[in-house]
């Protein structure tokens, strides 16, 4: 089916043309005719199959249409993302949609000067893409009008909900009208969150593509289980390969990012780091380096794993396993979009096999497991030769050893003999 036969009006539809889409995906063909229909929705789909157009496109539309039978202006959409990354990419993509139409967008997120932004808004703008707290800060101090609002979208809604956004979201939801129409796109929702999702959306349809926190099937997943010691050399050894183009590495915390790309710039590889201590001129300057090429590894927190699109990933590796299995499947998804190919490859140490455990459950699926010569703790000890002593495995068992050693009290000297005043006879 073209996007030709989903209603949309002509000049989005040459938008669509001119950026090279011809037919719509799963998720767009299925979410844009209720999204029309102003229906209040729920979508469920594998990250990279075009979420944001089938929230986008409609929205454009029905703006379109508004603005023909009004002359009211004023903000008519607001989507709330999770990170400013995933807030800047949406709004590319609605001017790209838009492109020629007479709608303005203003984005909206923190860790940037906030003048043009007010600048921005007080020209007048029908769609705003914002994080959670700065649009709270600038409604605080009464710099936003929402009183036209007719559509809220909450994209990566689950991933919001987790970071703790949840106060922000319902005090943002109890300042727009209450008669709107809300949509929640996510790659993941678990039931929990669809139960409080449903306090913020009106009779909601559901729209489900393939099956809950289901990974992308054109992602190839395989496990390295290696010793913690070894994650950096094991790394640096597989980005000897070829195939390696375009490396998204994924870790824990800031300060690991930091460790790994000072020791990936030591070992001639050219790489940035990504993660929110740095500041939004370096976070973009990152992503951008990325996408053209510039670098052939980006080390990032999970700051990128939602939402944000990059072209030609080529793996995904997680150096630092994730402790939440939904974060894994937002992870891997950022390689094999569009149908693409990708490779998502996860460094486990011991310490971290129940979190396998727990991520192969979730998925449904058991991961191919992968060894490398010199970097596998599964290796058998070698025999000792004739003579030689064999290697010690339990070092806690010789830690112990070495502390009971240390606690035990000398044997006291034998006491002298008393034999009179100064021991005299």
């Amino acid at each position: 089916m073209p996007f030709s036969h989903l209603g949309l009006d002509t000049g989005i539809l040459r938008a669509i043309q001119k950026a090279g889409y011809t037919r719509p995906t799963a998720v767009q063909a299925a979410a844009i005719p209720k999204v029309m229909q102003g229906n209040d929705l729920i979508a469920i789909a594998q990250t990279g199959t075009g979420k944001t157009a089938a929230f986008v496109l409609p929205m454009l539309h029905r703006l379109l249409l508004g603005n023909h039978q009004t002359q009211a202006r004023g903000i008519k959409s607001l989507i709330l993302a999770p990170t400013r990354e995933l807030a800047v990419q949406i709004m590319e993509n609605i001017r790209a949609f838009g492109n020629g139409l007479p709608i303005r967008v203003a984005a909206i997120f923190g860790g940037v000067e906030e003048a043009a932004q007010i600048k921005s808004l007080h020209r007048g703008v029908d769609i705003i893409v914002a994080t959670p707290g700065r649009l709270l800060d600038l409604i605080g101090r009464q710099k936003l009008d929402f009183s036209l609002l007719e559509l809220l979208v909450l994209d990566e809604a689950d991933r919001m909900l987790h970071m703790g956004f949840l106060p922000d979201i319902e005090k943002i939801v109890a300042g727009v009208p209450k008669r709107r129409q809300t949509l929640m796109f996510s790659a993941t929702l678990s039931k929990e969150i669809e139960s409080l999702a449903r306090r913020f959306l009106h009779q909601p349809k559901m729209v489900q593509i393939g099956k809950r926190a289901n990974p992308a099937d054109t992602v190839d997943q395989c496990v390295y289980e290696v010793p913690a010691h070894l994650k950096n050399a094991l790394l640096l050894e597989l980005l000897r390969q070829p195939k390696f183009t375009r490396v998204l590495v994924f870790v824990r915390m800031k300060d690991g990012a930091n460790v790994l790309t000072n020791f990936l710039k030591l070992s001639g590889v050219k790489v940035a780091r990504l993660h929110s201590s740095r500041s939004q001129e370096q976070r973009l300057q990152a992503l951008q380096d990325f996408k053209d090429g510039k670098i052939r590894v980006l080390v990032a927190t999970d700051i990128v794993a939602r939402g944000i699109d990059i072209e030609g990933v080529s793996q995904v590796v997680n150096f630092d396993f994730p402790v939440n299995p939904e974060d894994y499947v937002h992870r891997i998804g950022r390689t094999g979009r569009a149908e693409a190919e990708g490779e998502a490859i996860s460094f486990v140490p011991k310490q971290d096999l129940n979190l396998l455990d727990i991520l192969e459950m979730f998925i449904g699926q058991r991961l191919d497991r992968k060894r490398l010569r010199g970097f596998d703790y599964h290796a058998p000890v070698p025999a000792p030769t004739p003579g030689e002593k064999a290697p010690r495995r339990d070092w806690r068992k010789r830690t112990r050893d070495m502390e009971a050693k240390k606690s035990a009290k000398p044997a006291g000297r034998p006491a002298k003999k008393n034999t009179g005043p100064r021991g005299r006879k």
